[in-house]
């Protein structure tokens, strides 16, 4: 459902800012050089990419509820519409490994 509007955090409270890591749902996670507990790259993105196919396989789950007349037009599309949000940024971020992998093996060694 549609959360309701909340008024925008000013400088003596409010919500904490929004960070690049709530984005991609590794909020509390350190960087693994720093001496303190975190991941690794290729955990983050193999965590990353299991929360990707299980928004996906809800999504279709729901799609199915939906077909069977157990879930409503809004759960379906909504279900949908994270799913292929969760897709375009997969495939965003596929894109730039893809092109860091690339300029990494023009370079001269």
């Amino acid at each position: 459902m549609i959360d309701p509007i909340l008024p925008a955090a000013s400088p003596t409270g409010g919500a904490p800012p929004v960070t690049g890591a709530d984005l991609a749902g590794t909020r509390g996670l350190a960087p693994a050089g720093n001496g303190e507990a975190g991941m690794e790259f290729g955990a983050v993105l193999t965590q990353m990419a299991a929360n990707a196919a299980g928004v996906v396989r809800s999504a279709e789950a729901m799609s199915m509820a939906g077909l069977q007349g157990r879930a409503s037009v809004q759960q379906v599309v909504e279900a949908v519409m994270s799913a292929e949000q969760t897709l375009q940024s997969a495939i965003a971020i596929r894109d730039k490994v893809v092109a860091t992998y690339l300029e990494l093996s023009r370079m001269q060694i």
